[in-house]
């Protein structure tokens, strides 16, 4: 019957249909509906078969699990934890920031055989891969860890300790592969967060990871053959390109890695970005944040995270955590966003967007492993300049309106006043210390703007 159906129309073509907006266009140019965005890609106003090829890339994961951040303290009790997956959250990512965190008394409650647990670590210790070691001994469990060490430099400017020693450290956590995967995590989200547009996100990320692939080549070429980083990625709202972004950084990876030999597939652990969030008209974030977890599964992310409306300027509390989580769990259970896995793939728009971002980011990379690689770049200033000049290009379009906020450059509400709910400062922290290099400085948009309406109140 169906095909009976489609032999009752003519097929029509890319010009054939090019024409007919123009005609419907009584004059105006078609270029005119071309949107031209910050990456240097081309919308057009239809995408055809004609034009269509199909992304090459490995297969992204068939289920997607809800995950929930807690970046614990000595006071963190397990109790905690164990609510969050009562209530919906299907893995757990526990970032652990300094040495005193004992972390295995944190997780004695948990059942690591059936739940993912991915450990996030912000420091580096001789004693840490130990106790990994004996706390999974003889155990069955879904533990995976991470450690960046070129993140941890991008963001402050420095080492841990020094390069030598960070190396020899993170040498400890590679010899953990056997018992616990993963021991390597790439964190994209501090260029997204600092302004970077969304090649560069995607030729920073590939720039950095490949730091660790020419490590573990000249080092643990042994290693290569089990890698597979942790990709930690921020979302934004530009919703099919952010799905397309997802698309590319798995086929951009799989082109690199085959160079070294390594497996092609990476997991990605991706979440809202901050860089859009807002303090006045504060509920529209979560309009925000379910978009950007809608482009994050239909991207094809292993892990989901959301971001809680008010974690900007809130302390951390349940009601904030509850909605979070709900609203992935209305995206999973009410929505289906599970049903189907692979979504977006044979779109035209998604397919030609995700090649065009490869292709583009490619050539940065490229740039930058030819200028001497990544740490190269950053001693000399050159991605932090790059991130800079976008940055302050998204900036002048929020100022000028061209990119909105709702309720904060555009549709304010004169009654929102702000300052005597601010639990925290919403606002990036200056603290002066020597650094080895420049770092990479993650910065809301709305923060100047939201000072000068904050001084009126």
């Amino acid at each position: 019957m169906s095909k009976k159906l489609f032999e009752d129309f003519k097929e029509v073509s890319a010009k054939e249909w090019k024409q007919k907006i123009q005609v419907d266009l009584k004059g105006a140019a078609y270029e005119s509906l071309i949107f031209h965005s910050n990456e240097g890609i081309d919308v057009k106003p239809f995408y055809h078969q004609d034009n269509f090829q199909a992304s090459q890339a490995p297969t992204p994961p068939q289920n997607w699990n809800i995950i929930e951040r807690f970046v614990v303290s000595e006071n963190t009790e397990a109790a905690s934890l164990l609510e969050s997956l009562e209530k919906g959250a299907e893995a757990l990512w526990i970032v652990i920031p300094t040495a005193e965190i004992d972390f295995s008394k944190l997780l004695t409650e948990i059942d690591i055989e059936k739940t993912p647990v991915f450990l996030d670590f912000q420091f580096l210790s001789k004693e840490t891969p130990q106790q990994l070691k004996e706390f999974v001994q003889g155990k069955k469990h879904q533990i995976s860890v991470g450690v960046d060490i070129i993140g941890n430099l991008s963001a402050t400017g420095n080492w841990f300790s020094n390069q030598q020693e960070d190396h020899q450290l993170l040498a400890e956590f590679i010899q953990l592969n056997k018992e616990i995967p993963v021991s390597i995590s790439v964190d994209t989200s501090i260029y997204q967060n600092a302004g970077a547009n969304i090649v560069q996100q995607l030729a920073y990320s590939m720039a950095h990871v490949n730091e660790y692939l020419n490590h573990l080549n000249e080092h643990f070429p042994q290693q290569l053959k089990d890698f597979q980083p942790i990709f930690k990625v921020s979302v934004g709202s530009n919703y099919f390109f952010e799905i397309a972004k997802l698309k590319a950084l798995r086929k951009l990876y799989a082109s690199i890695t085959e160079a070294y030999e390594a497996p092609l597939s990476i997991q990605i652990l991706a979440f809202p970005t901050k860089r859009n969030k807002t303090i006045y008209d504060y509920n529209v974030n979560m309009l925000r944040t379910t978009t950007e977890s809608m482009s994050a599964i239909l991207g094809g992310a292993d892990w989901v995270c959301n971001l809680p409306y008010d974690d900007i300027y809130h302390d951390d509390n349940d009601f904030g955590r509850r909605i979070a989580r709900n609203q992935l769990l209305i995206l999973k259970e009410e929505s289906y966003f599970d049903k189907v896995a692979n979504a977006s793939d044979g779109s035209y728009y998604v397919e030609e967007i995700t090649s065009q971002l490869a292709e583009k980011a490619l050539v940065v990379f490229k740039s930058i492993e030819k200028s001497g690689g990544w740490i190269t770049s950053l001693k000399e200033g050159t991605i932090q300049r790059k991130i800079k000049e976008s940055a302050d290009k998204e900036l002048a379009q929020f100022n000028k309106a061209e990119k909105t906020l709702v309720g904060t450059n555009k549709y304010q509400n004169p009654e929102d006043k702000m300052k005597a709910d601010l639990e925290k400062s919403p606002f990036l922290q200056k603290n002066e210390r020597k650094t080895l290099l420049k770092p990479i400085i993650q910065k809301r948009l709305a923060e100047k703007s939201e000072q000068e309406r904050l001084k009126k109140e």
